[in-house]
């Protein structure tokens, strides 16, 4: 009784009780694909528990000490407060390591989940209109979680870590007029500065984290429940109509249930698979830099993009401009995030299609968008591999100069290649599937007829394989004038061309 009154109480001035009860109703599609958004959600719940327990013990300070921990081979080794205190954790507090490691584990786990789950929205075509903006601010959030995950890495200020900001050091210091201002005001002075880790630390705890839980909600939850959910194609179903399970008691349930597995997936590395054990690499020296240095995978692309630009720079009014890290470190992830932020739009402009979209493609129904997600891939990859040259060449025993230009032309090729067989591969597919509409279903049974030739028999699509089989119509553009109409302008004319074309 006293909780009803409560909730009549709290509706009376808040007035939630028509939206809640409307959330609970809300139907959710069955289907694996969209577990992928749920793990990088749930991953980022572990970060947070994980992250406010390291800070109670981390110390982001670069003042000096001399180490007289438990750890004897670092003993009286004189170092960073910000290594000292992490030694501390991964050492001298119960639970610390485990901590550390579940931290590092679940960073890795969200960003591996953003990025196959965008990959999802975009092959299926869920960006499309009304989720553009949901779309964007995906990308935003892709943007946002590796620019934090690259800032912890480097908060203990260990040797590998300290690597890293020294390649942040350079790429801020080659921004042409304002990179040495900007070296200066982040790092404290000349490399390393005395200021880094402390600044480093605000941003990692406080600013980035702080957008991401203003982000996140919108991105997952509000805009999720005030939209139609996606679903794919399905015989009885259409945009006005979804199939699934309420979110109460249903999803709720199967829900609680993912979150307690993705939780034990982390624990369960973190306690089996060590993971940046910065012991073993020592505190920051300027003058030292590890063999074999890698940095964690999301950032591999621009280690690799850095590692095979050639050397190019020249001079403007007495100011060196250093292409050679202006391109590969601004260029590279550039071009990346500006082309995910327009596609929608521009797939929207070059297709006219500003219908509203609540069924999902499948992606060999859009084979130029598979091409170009399959390009943009390779391009990723090949960059990401590039960030480990000198493994491969160690490895494979051949020559580092021949690995770099092996790459500069993969990075090249190899997207184009990738556009080429993945839409050659969709439209095979797609004529397939017109040939099953057309011809039926392969049973496997042969039979042999009078005239002695062996054939199979084929039965009738049923209706629901012609539901999956056979993709919506796709919006037309307006054709050219035809004889006895009024030409449009040579200006509309020329859009017209160059519009039929793209959209070809």
């Amino acid at each position: 009784m006293k909780v009803s009154s409560l909730a009549q109480a709290l509706d009376e001035r808040l007035g939630g009780a028509g939206f809640l009860k409307k959330a609970m109703r809300k139907v959710f599609p069955d289907h694996w694909t969209f577990l992928l958004g749920e793990i990088a959600l749930y991953a980022f719940v572990v970060i947070l528990i994980t992250g406010v327990f390291l800070t109670f013990f981390f110390k982001p300070t670069m003042e000096e000490v001399v180490y007289d921990g438990v750890y004897v081979p670092l003993r009286g080794v004189e170092m960073s407060q910000a290594y000292a205190s992490t030694l501390d954790i991964s050492f001298e507090v119960r639970g610390g390591l485990l901590m550390r490691q579940m931290h590092h584990w679940a960073t890795l786990l969200f960003l591996g989940a953003i990025v196959i789950h965008l990959l999802r929205n975009f092959f299926t075509g869920a960006f499309r209109k009304p989720r553009d903006l949901n779309w964007l601010i995906g990308v935003a959030l892709f943007g946002l979680v590796m620019l934090n995950g690259l800032f912890g890495y480097s908060l203990p200020d260990d040797l590998l870590s300290g690597a890293g900001l020294r390649i942040l050091h350079g790429v801020t210091v080659s921004v042409p007029l304002v990179g040495t201002y900007l070296a200066m005001f982040l790092f404290g002075g000349e490399f390393p500065g005395e200021d880094i880790i402390s600044r480093l630390f605000s941003i990692h705890v406080l600013l980035i984290p702080g957008l991401l839980l203003v982000l996140l909600p919108l991105h997952a939850v509000v805009l999720t429940w005030r939209q139609t959910h996606t679903q794919f194609r399905a015989k009885g179903l259409n945009d006005r109509v979804v199939r699934g399970a309420p979110f109460f008691p249903a999803f709720l349930a199967k829900t609680t249930v993912f979150f307690l597995w993705v939780l034990a997936v982390v624990t369960a590395l973190a306690t089996v698979f060590q993971v940046n054990p910065i012991w073993l690499y020592g505190p920051y020296a300027p003058s030292t830099v590890s063999a074999g240095s890698q940095p964690d995978w999301y950032m591999g692309f621009l280690e690799g993009a850095l590692r095979i630009m050639p050397p190019w720079e020249f001079t403007v009014f007495g100011h060196t401009v250093t292409m050679s890290v202006l391109i590969p470190a601004l260029g590279a992830p550039g071009l990346l995030f500006t082309v995910l932020a327009l596609y929608p739009f521009l797939e929207r402009w070059i297709t006219r299609d500003h219908a509203i979209h609540h069924l999902l493609d499948r992606p060999r129904e859009a084979p130029t968008r598979m091409g170009l997600g399959v390009a943009g891939i390779v391009y990723y990859g090949v960059l990401w591999l590039a960030g480990g040259n000198d493994l491969l060449s160690s490895t494979f025993h051949i020559s580092l100069y021949a690995t770099t230009w092996i790459f500069r032309v993969l990075v090249v090729a190899g997207p184009v290649l990738g556009f080429v067989i993945a839409r050659r591969i969709c439209l095979g597919l797609l004529a397939r599937d017109r040939h099953t509409v057309a011809h039926g279903v392969e049973t496997g049974v042969i039979v042999r007829g009078a005239d002695g030739a062996f054939t199979e028999i084929e039965r009738p699509v049923t209706d629901e394989e012609n539901a999956v089989l056979v993709p919506a119509a796709r919006p037309a553009l307006p054709a050219a004038a035809a004889n006895g109409d009024v030409p449009p302008p040579a200006r509309r004319r020329v859009r017209d061309a160059v519009e039929r074309s793209w959209s070809r």
